[in-house]
């Protein structure tokens, strides 16, 4: 069986804990893999190397950083289909949305390729007499990153790009249930000339987080997951004084207003709730229709959902691949399952779905309710599969009450002709992005991505300004300097006595 190991200094290292976790292939349900489980010492080993490393990099030139940066991208690019095969055989879901994911990632690498703008400073001249005052940025040390499933190339690719462009190291502890792309990654920073020890890779479970978490060299947390992960994670890492951002969960919601153009927006919300099979933070979860327009509305997604392929995500014809695991395809089934006795009418139950010849994977088809109540489980939970609830509205005014009153605020969208209309819900929506007629509002590499109450703990949004920000701090300079004429007597600089 492959086993994937740690990658630390450079170099693959093997587990030492005797601790495995098992990685399994979800469209078959086999265990094709293990990941070692890194103790409380490989992590500090992991740390060491980094901070060691830190010495050399953190001083090195922006020059030499963004060499190494746009040798990476380059490699990356050639590297895509095999980066997305491996999230493929791990992950599930199909190839084109693995190479949707890797093509994500590689925004966040070319905005470190042009670190050199962002990390220029301020400078005052003349403050007060012969005072100059420079604002200035400078690396944290050794900072760490610890990444979900369901983006297992991607996130990582938010994170450590920029935070090694700004001088940083790093220690990458992603999920163990889909471990081989985070590996492939560091392989090829290595490859593209980035300094062993920069780039290092932890497999682990909830002992590995808490050994980051406390490391007093680690100066950084970053995170993405769930929302009670992101919350002890924030409140962990700071009571020892580190800097976090952790980004949690999400309940989005898709407003469609009465003169929306309701086949866009049956399209939208197909593919915003369905897509990767709804394991995503971005998906959208709740459509609330406004008005009478409800019916023919669920009728639309309805029809196009039931066209949806679903198949192994090595099949080019699959448009929709597998759960993870199986406890979490159970555990999304279950929502479906107790809709109706909480309200809802169950207008596509999926959770009986299977694929020929491969019946012990994680299966589950699309599944789609109507008239959902806001005090249900499968509205008030982040169900994190493909599971669409829809709920109706009378007015525009209690659709954005009944969104504001969700304990989330990641993402959200409004379907409208009516430029004042959605002039109005972007102010007044109490979300941290936010489309119209967009449904998954994701920004591009050098805005920042990041929501609102439960959906993220910290004060920096992840990636663009806000990444640069976090990884690293400021500094300001006060300079006074004597004028060389009044040098003292008998030091010659050759300037005039007098000015």
């Amino acid at each position: 069986m492959k086993t994937v190991n740690h990658w630390i200094g450079g170099k693959t290292v093997e587990g030492a804990s005797g601790n495995y976790g098992p990685v399994t292939d979800p469209a078959t349900g086999e265990v094709t893999t293990q990941v070692a489980l890194a103790s409380v010492e490989e992590v500090d080993t992991a740390v060491s190397v980094a901070k060691a490393a830190f010495e050399t990099w953190g001083q090195s030139s922006l020059a030499a950083r963004t060499k190494v940066l746009f040798a990476y991208r380059a490699l990356l690019d050639s590297h895509r289909d095999d980066i997305a095969a491996l999230i493929t055989a791990e992950h599930g879901k199909v190839h084109s949305d693995a190479l949707g994911e890797v093509a994500r990632g590689l925004e966040i690498v070319e905005l470190a390729c042009g670190i050199t703008t962002q990390l220029k400073g301020e400078l005052s001249t003349s403050v007060s007499n012969r005072v100059d005052v420079a604002a200035i940025r400078q690396p944290l040390g050794v900072v760490a990153g610890i990444t979900p499933f369901n983006f297992p190339a991607m996130v990582p690719m938010w994170m450590f790009p920029l935070a090694i462009a700004c001088g940083n190291t790093f220690v990458l502890k992603p999920s163990e249930k889909d471990p081989s792309a985070s590996v492939k990654l560091a392989e090829l920073a290595s490859e593209a000339g980035l300094p062993d020890g920069v780039l290092n890779v932890v497999h682990g479970d909830k002992v590995a987080v808490d050994a980051l978490l406390a490391h007093p060299d680690v100066s950084a947390v970053s995170f993405v997951g769930s929302t009670p992960i992101a919350r002890y994670i924030h409140t962990t890492a700071s009571a020892n004084g580190k800097r976090v951002q952790a980004l949690g969960g999400a309940k989005n919601h898709m407003l469609v207003l009465p003169d929306a153009d309701l086949d866009a927006a049956a399209d939208a919300a197909v593919s915003a709730a369905y897509g990767s099979a709804g394991e995503r933070c971005m998906a959208i979860s709740a459509v609330v229709a406004v008005g009478a327009i409800g019916d023919e509305l669920v009728q639309k997604i309805r029809e196009r959902a039931e066209k949806i392929k679903i198949g192994p995500g090595n099949d080019p014809t699959s448009e929709m691949g597998p759960l993870i695991t199986k406890a979490h395809r159970d555990k999304v089934a279950s929502y479906v399952t107790g809709a109706s006795a909480q309200g809802a009418d169950v207008v596509l139950d999926g959770t009986g779905h299977t694929v020929e010849g491969f019946e012990d994977g994680h299966w589950i088809g699309l599944s789609l309710l109507d008239h959902v109540s806001t005090d249900s489980d499968a509205y008030r939970d982040e169900i994190f599969g493909p599971v669409l609830c829809v709920l109706r509205t009378e007015t525009y005014e209690d659709g954005v009450e009944l969104i504001n009153a969700s304990p989330f605020g990641n993402g959200t969208a409004v379907f409208t002709r009516d430029g004042g209309a959605a002039r109005r819900f972007q102010l007044e929506i109490q979300a941290g992005m936010v489309g119209v007629n967009v449904p998954i509002p994701v920004p591009v590499g050098y805005h920042s991505f990041g929501g609102w109450k439960d959906s993220l703990f910290g004060d920096h949004h992840i990636y663009g300004n806000d990444g640069v920000h976090f990884y690293t701090r400021g500094k300001v300079v006060t300079t006074r300097w004597p004028d060389p004429a009044d040098a003292p007597a008998g030091v010659d600089l050759g300037f005039p006595r007098n000015h």
